[in-house]
């Protein structure tokens, strides 16, 4: 196991009923799991996406929002669920027939 150090935190009250809820449910052995769980997660998603948040207003910026203003714009169009649908199914049989085709 790894060396451990003693912290005291305080922590809003609708956290601390979350680190409790979490004990009391048997998830987890005691609080100071519950919130390594937590820290783990946080490191593991700043792990995956160094930038994070930066990278999804960048995303939001230069695709989504270009979009969203050709489509208000009339330069593109959105799709139905069912159009949609129709085209995702379309796509799989064509895909699934190129791979029967190099069997």
């Amino acid at each position: 196991m790894s060396e451990t150090k003693v912290l005291h935190v305080t922590l809003p009250a609708e956290l601390v009923r979350l680190v409790e809820a979490k004990v009391a449910s048997g998830e987890y052995e005691n609080e100071s799991a519950v919130v390594a769980s937590g820290l783990e997660a946080l490191a593991f998603d700043e792990d995956a996406s160094p930038h994070g948040e930066a990278e999804i207003e960048c995303w939001l910026r230069e695709e989504v929002v270009p979009t969203m203003d050709a489509v208000r714009d009339g330069r593109e169009r959105l799709l139905s669920a069912e159009e949609a649908g129709h085209r995702i199914k379309a796509y799989i049989e064509r895909r699934s027939r190129e791979a029967d085709d190099l069997r």
